[in-house]
């Protein structure tokens, strides 16, 4: 593989607790004929990063996820925060120049749209209708500092409010849903709540 990005780090955060889905994962819905989580896992490996790992509490989702992600455990049924702080320690160990963030529950996110957050220099994260939002990226100087705000549920939300407007790609309505609900998912095209084999 080409690599484009060679000094960052892409991390899926998919250790999600999918309580309001119920009780299957979410993230192994079926969404197009392929786990949900394969979305935003191909488009990370599409980009050419330096190196690809994702935040896990599942053997099932670590199964259905493309070839290429380094797994990083952590234990079930923790906040947000807990991945991030996971994700953030794997580059920081990695010497990563920079750290690319992708959320597992959003299927609409695109390669083009990651590849223009990484177009831009330092921090970076998306908004879409005033609402900021990951993916983001996260310059190695700000590390420790996003660490420092991570807690609970909030995850990277405080360092992304920060951002400057200059820092912010704009997405669309489709790259910015997440999958929260059935319903949620009922609302993709060819998105079904029924667990199969993903990839």
């Amino acid at each position: 593989m080409t690599q484009g990005f060679p000094d960052t780090m892409g991390v899926l955060l998919a250790a999600g607790q999918s309580r309001r889905f119920g009780a299957p994962d979410k993230l192994l819905a079926q969404v197009g004929g392929q786990a949900l989580v394969c979305h935003p896992a191909r488009a990370l490996a599409g980009l050419g990063c330096g190196g690809l790992a994702a935040v896990l509490s599942s053997d099932a989702v670590a199964a259905a996820l493309p070839p290429g992600f380094q797994p990083i455990r952590i234990a079930p049924d923790q906040p947000m925060a807990r991945s991030l702080l996971a994700a953030l320690d794997h580059a920081r160990q990695a010497g990563a120049g920079r750290l690319l963030i992708c959320l597992g529950d959003m299927p609409g996110v695109t390669g083009a749209t990651l590849a223009r957050l990484l177009a831009r220099p330092g921090d970076a994260a998306c908004v879409q209708g005033g609402r900021r939002l990951p993916p983001a990226v996260i310059a190695a100087r700000s590390f420790a500092a996003v660490a420092t705000l991570a807690q609970g549920d909030r995850g990277a939300r405080d360092f992304i409010a920060a951002l400057p407007p200059g820092a912010l790609v704009p997405i669309s309505a489709t790259e910015a849903r997440d999958i929260d609900t059935p319903a949620d998912l009922g609302s993709l095209p060819g998105g079904r709540d029924t667990v199969g084999p993903g990839g």
